[in-house]
């Protein structure tokens, strides 16, 4: 009996520290009811309004009827029209679009042509490719992408031909850039760059000023001369050099073992990474201002991490969520990075290219920087 009332005891003691500990109690509520109902929302493998592009050769009435019938399917969302297929190819590389349906001259030719019910036996490739009406150019290195595009290969123009069309005979012929042969690694992992580089990064700065106070090490801060923001740079600079190397043991790894493609520059990659991981570790130093414990370090963690890594576009398609995924998605650093690193890594495409991604990164340091430092009070409040 005693020891069940010892039990009680503590029991009744963790249960008051809780209440009184009103963010670790916040926490515990709001994190899987938000969790829930944004991933509930957000998360959708069957991606609908790709943007896409179109290069139209034919400028007929055929060809806008054949654009409206195939954004009728909600598949695609043409949103750019360009006068050749280099400039929709650069498009695609700077990840504007992620398709462009390119229409050929001789259109209402193919179409007339395009093989009826009862035709014969299969044709080979070079027929399937002839008889295509139209081609789409696809970037291949989101699978999901991909496969939501090839899913139109097939698709029926009865309404167009007014007869019966033979469904073993593709409409479009389907090419795929950056990752052809459609493996899974292409696309992961250079994506795990910054899934990687969101938990090890945030994780390490977040407990930083809760760590030193805990330890009494702010009382030291207190008869120095140090500045808020000499003690937050202070505190990211060595960190990024471990971000480094992470990142050359990823990629390094990738080429060995999974023949990953490197199509970049070094030096465009370098400056994309170290822009992600400093907002990364400014991004901790902020969780780290606003946490009382190391415990509220690690759910304000997780609860950044878990958006990180389900929004960003690393498993599921940016284009797949709703506006307002979207839009919490921008927020992030990791969605940023991601296209960054793939852009680089997969497309050969130079930062300049993509420099929105490459402000949003800086104006978020500067900002999360400023925040931190503004926040610290160098005292032992």
């Amino acid at each position: 009996m005693k020891g069940l009332s010892r039990i009680q005891a503590i029991f009744s003691k963790e249960l008051t520290q809780l209440k009184r500990d009103k963010m670790t109690f916040g926490m515990v509520i709001m994190i899987p009811l938000i969790q829930l109902m944004l991933f509930g929302f957000a998360i959708n493998t069957n991606v609908r309004h790709i943007p896409a592009g179109i290069v139209d050769y034919s400028q007929t009435g055929l060809s806008r009827i054949l654009i409206q019938t195939i954004g009728a399917t909600q598949v695609v969302k043409f949103s750019q029209q360009y006068m050749n297929v280099d400039q929709a190819e650069a498009a695609i590389a700077r990840a504007e679009i992620r398709a462009v349906l390119v229409i050929p001259k001789d259109v209402s030719q193919r179409l007339a042509r395009h093989p009826t019910v009862g035709l014969g036996s299969p044709p080979s490739s070079d027929e399937e490719t002839s008889r295509a009406i139209a081609q789409w150019v696809v970037d291949g290195s989101d699978t999901m992408i991909a496969a939501a595009i090839k899913s139109l290969r097939y698709m029926p123009l009865a309404e167009l031909l007014n007869k019966p069309v033979n469904r073993s005979t593709p409409t479009f012929e389907v090419t795929l850039l950056y990752n052809p042969e459609q493996r899974t690694a292409v696309n992961i992992v250079p994506g795990l760059v910054g899934i990687i580089l969101t938990m090890t990064m945030i994780m390490f700065t977040s407990a930083a000023i809760v760590r030193e106070r805990e330890r009494g090490n702010l009382e030291m801060l207190i008869t120095t001369p140090v500045r808020p923001i000499e003690l937050m740079l202070g505190k990211i600079i060595p960190y990024m050099f471990i971000g480094a190397l992470q990142v050359a043991i990823i990629l390094g790894l990738g080429y060995v073992v999974f023949n990953v493609p490197f199509n970049g520059g070094l030096w465009q990659l370098a400056g994309a990474t170290l822009m992600f991981i400093a907002a990364s570790l400014v991004l901790g130093l902020v969780i780290s201002t606003l946490a009382k414990n190391q415990l509220q370090a690690t759910q304000m963690t997780i609860f950044v991490l878990l958006p990180s890594i389900l929004l960003s576009g690393f498993v599921f398609p940016y284009e797949g969520m709703p506006e307002l995924a979207q839009r919490i998605a921008e927020i992030l650093p990791a969605t940023h990075f991601m296209r960054l690193v793939r852009g680089v890594i997969l497309r050969d495409v130079e930062i300049i290219d993509m420099r929105y991604d490459m402000i949003w990164l800086a104006l978020f340091t500067a900002i999360g920087l400023a925040i931190a430092s503004f926040r610290f009070k160098k005292n032992l409040d």
